[in-house]
């Protein structure tokens, strides 16, 4: 098997991770190039990384995770490689062997995914259990196998986002392309999303609502601009008409009974909106 395993090369994003990095590389063989790109330049993760001969971490300017992709790939030289947000668990070498493999078989595809456990359906589409491979629009960007190739002939992530969409992005050009995206339904995996996923470590509960409040900002104004992309801003504005008089309503009802925390989330939506709408750059940050 770890013959196998050199065409491809693990990377991970990292964003004051280091727990959930360690854990993570714990349950690969130490014969699979390992490449973490962090971008919170966390020196105790740097110093423990030391010790694998493996495993290589670079240190970047936090500019989103697509853009951390882009930049990982310039180190890449290996045929394939595979990306994970590091709060995604069940990953073995046997996982990664089993990409490689049918990679080999399929030659020519956007990206593939694995079957991700536990989530709503609602808020994450997913193929047909049945079936063993399923063709499908766009997978989550918390694990996707790329061929390094085909990666840099869709042109890579866009950088306009720095959190959300841009795995939908990436996908939708890809399909334009004549790549197809899939699924392997025989490779399961979990993710824990959200603040107690502990992807990002906070200090305190205060910069835990900040932290929140940063991923509400940059999911409204991502989902704006990847519409306002793919459709057009006439169409962008309105689909985006009842979403804005939803949150302008609450805003006032807010008001009306004096709830400062719900006025000031509604703000931020509102703000994250009107920044998309009016071109202003993904700057949002802690």
């Amino acid at each position: 098997m770890q013959s196998k395993i050199k065409l491809t090369t693990v990377v991970l994003i990292s964003h004051r991770s280091k727990n959930l990095v360690l854990s993570f590389i714990k349950n690969l063989t130490q014969k699979i190039q390992i490449l973490i790109i962090d971008n919170s330049k966390d020196e105790d993760l740097k110093k423990e990384i030391s010790k694998y001969q493996n495993i290589k971490i670079i240190f970047m300017e936090n500019k989103g995770y697509g853009s951390a992709i882009n930049y990982a790939r310039t180190f890449i030289k290996t045929k394939y490689f595979f990306i994970f947000s590091p709060d995604v668990n069940n990953v073995s070498t046997k996982l990664i062997s089993i990409f490689e493999n049918k990679a080999n078989m399929i030659k020519k595809f956007g990206a593939i995914g694995p079957r991700f456990l536990n989530v709503k359906e609602k808020s994450h589409r997913q193929t047909d259990v049945k079936k063993k491979i399923g063709n499908i629009d766009s997978i989550s960007g918390a694990a996707m196998f790329f061929d390094t190739n085909i990666f840099d002939d869709i042109g890579g992530f866009d950088e306009n986002f720095f959190l959300y969409f841009e795995e939908t992005d990436y996908c939708k050009r890809a399909r334009k392309k004549g790549y197809k995206i899939y699924q392997l339904n025989n490779t399961k995996v979990g993710h824990n999303k959200g603040l107690n996923s502990g992807v990002v470590t906070t200090k305190n509960t205060e910069e835990e609502k900040n932290l929140q409040n940063l991923y509400s900002w940059h999911f409204i104004w991502s989902k704006h601009y990847y519409h306002k992309k793919h459709y057009g801003k006439i169409y962008s504005i309105i689909y985006f008409v009842p979403t804005l008089i939803r949150i302008l309503f609450r805003i006032c009802l807010y008001k009306i009974t004096r709830n400062d925390n719900k006025i000031k989330k509604y703000n931020i939506r509102l703000d994250g909106l009107l920044s998309s709408i009016m071109n202003i750059a993904s700057v949002k940050r802690l």
